[in-house]
């Protein structure tokens, strides 16, 4: 699978283009704090499928996006998915139907998030023999 079949050309040119940008001097607090949580909510295996999952299919029904997920729970899909929201990185919609009818959809932040996260992809890909010339180096020193 190539990056551009996993990323739209405009995700892969966001990451590259905060690859390239030079962080700032002074850090506002508030910043490191979101940046840690952002880590942290990202380091989580579900969230970076839903980002997948909702960036590659769209708007999507609880059901169908379980589905697409897989090995999910429905506490754990519910947990991350409000999660997701409160960040602003999904949007919720509830129809007033019987049975209920919800939605989520990325938001603008979640596509640029999913963006940031393509720089490790790009990162991977232009680095993969590197590291692993490195890692055989290390082995053999074993």
């Amino acid at each position: 699978m190539s990056l551009t079949e996993k990323f739209t050309l405009e995700q892969i040119a966001a990451a590259k283009r905060y690859a390239a940008m030079t962080p700032p001097t002074a850090i506002d607090p508030r910043i490191a704090t979101l940046v840690t949580e952002l880590i942290g909510r990202v380091a989580d295996k579900w969230t970076m499928l839903i980002l997948e999952v909702l960036a590659a299919q769209g708007t999507l029904r609880f059901s169908r996006l379980s589905e697409a997920i897989g090995d999910i729970s429905q506490k754990m899909l519910t947990q991350t998915l409000r999660a997701m929201e409160r960040d602003g990185l999904v949007e919720r919609t509830v129809y007033p139907v019987v049975p209920p009818k919800v939605e989520y959809k990325l938001t603008e932040l979640g596509f640029t998030l999913g963006a940031a996260f393509c720089g490790v992809w790009v990162w991977a890909a232009e680095n993969l023999s590197r590291v692993e010339e490195a890692r055989t180096t290390f082995d053999d020193r074993e």
